[in-house]
């Protein structure tokens, strides 16, 4: 069996990983876009490492769209096999790709203008609006825990991770010399105790195990309350301050907590009166989809549902649907909160409110996770004094804040619990994704001390073969 790693290798999007099988079958996991890699993102999101065409099978974990964004251009370069997943991925990555691709259009019209005017050839998309809705065609579902075969005599199964909803870890059954063989993908694993979603699953013994490794080496705070956290957040930036507190937030996953925790403040009479604007649409539509899903979640919201039939609304909560209410927005000076994505600032309707508010001291952005470095929300981060958005330059008089506590991904305690039900000197060979390089060094030293035999940590198109 040969491994072949075209994304998420010593970086944290872009999660594909090829896996030829000992017949030559091909079986492709998670198919996700490059996010917030500055100059490079466009260039790695249009080479693959690997004949599209070639691919017999794509195992998606979930629907964030650096594990699912380039599925329509895989497609668009080939790939006709099926695409299997748990069925809230399959209605997640739907109006995900869909928002994707607008995007991408919208974007490369803003481009392909500057570059009429600089007389430069014009750019197409990654794929567009109908390339992206052609896809739903070849999408299979399978419930949590139940093996399916997608290839002749090629078993999978899907287990929760709580990480979004519908998100899994991939276990591939195959046959080789010598037996049966299992391989498992973690995909993005969640967090132990979340607010909303099912803890992690235990899973069946694996020979080779693929592992997601983004806060490898880091311990999320638990002394400070997500909802107190944001209450401070709210207090200090719309009552103190009477400014626009701009929150990134990714739409599936992150918004949802969100809403959620404002929903709790709500409920102890502690949220202030100002107004709270969900400025995305795809994270109004996505909402929805997570509430039409209440078997994913844990006991503990199922039973704040019992007397809370929306656990995610409140009475200050507006939505904004339309472009023209979104630019309203900018000229509103009143303390607001506005909710948008995507959650690196990179596109979507909260890079606008960054660019209208970084300049303005009575203001703060707030990221809710982790940001690439090279993206607009890394660069913020880091403390740049200046920063381009849309090629204008901005200083920065907002303060930057980061809530660490929402990460939807599993610390290193996380991980290492999620990995505690495999027997280490059974495991063949783990490799280390979705991760920066030296946070994945120091997550290495942690598994090798707890007996793990084969630890490695690929580079950007390495090739594996095992034996």
């Amino acid at each position: 069996m040969k491994i072949s790693f075209h994304g998420a290798a010593r970086t944290v999007t872009g999660s594909k990983h090829l896996i030829e099988l000992p017949d030559r079958r091909k079986v492709l996991l998670d198919c996700g876009l490059f996010q917030g890699m500055g100059k490079d993102t466009d260039r790695l999101n249009r080479q693959f490492g690997f004949d599209p065409a070639s691919v017999d099978v794509l195992l998606l974990s979930h629907a964030h769209i650096d594990h699912c964004g380039l599925i329509p251009r895989l497609v668009k370069e080939g790939f006709r096999g099926k695409i299997w997943c748990t069925p809230a991925t399959r209605a997640l990555a739907e109006v995900l790709l869909q928002d994707s691709a607008k995007i991408q259009e919208d974007e490369i019209r803003y481009v392909n203008k500057r570059r009429k005017t600089q007389g430069l050839p014009l750019l197409k998309p990654l794929y567009t609006i109908e390339e992206a809705s052609a896809c739903s065609v070849l999408f299979e579902v399978a419930a949590y825990d139940n093996w399916v075969e997608v290839l002749p005599g090629i078993l999978v199964q899907f287990t929760d991770t709580g990480h979004i909803i519908g998100s899994a870890a991939v276990h591939l059954r195959y046959k080789e010399v010598g037996g049966e063989r299992q391989l498992t993908f973690s995909g993005d694993v969640g967090r132990y105790g979340d607010a909303i979603l099912r803890s992690p699953a235990t899973f069946s013994q694996a020979d080779v195990l693929i592992v997601e490794s983004t806060y490898g080496n880091s311990l999320h705070p638990l002394h400070v309350t997500t909802p107190d956290l944001l209450l401070k957040h709210i207090e200090e930036t719309c009552l103190q301050r009477k400014g626009k507190l701009v929150i990134a937030a990714f739409s599936v996953g992150r918004t949802q907590e969100l809403l959620y925790f404002l929903n709790q403040l709500e409920l102890e009479n502690r949220l202030p009166a100002v107004p709270v604007y969900l400025d995305s649409p795809l994270s109004v539509q996505a909402t929805e989809i997570v509430k039409s899903f209440p078997s994913n979640f844990n006991k503990v919201i199922q039973d704040v549902m019992r007397s809370d039939a929306d656990p995610f609304g409140f009475p200050q909560l507006k939505y904004v649907r339309t472009v023209e209410q979104s630019k309203q927005l900018n000229f509103e000076n009143g303390p607001m909160v506005i909710i948008a994505a995507s959650g690196m600032a990179d596109a979507g309707r909260v890079k606008h409110h960054v660019s209208n508010a970084v300049e303005n001291s009575r203001n703060r952005i707030l990221f809710t996770g982790y940001c690439e470095p090279r993206s607009l929300g890394g660069r913020l981060l880091s403390g740049q004094k200046e920063v381009s958005i849309y090629g204008v330059m901005h200083e920065v008089h907002a303060s930057v804040e980061q809530i660490r506590s929402m990460s939807a991904h599993g610390d290193y305690d996380d991980l290492c619990q999620w990995l505690s039900c495999q027997q280490p000197d059974r495991v063949r060979a783990l490799f280390l994704v979705h991760g920066n390089y030296e946070v994945q060094l120091d997550f290495k030293s942690r598994l090798l001390n707890k007996g793990f035999p084969s630890v490695s940590v690929p580079d950007m198109h390495d090739t594996v073969e095992l034996l």
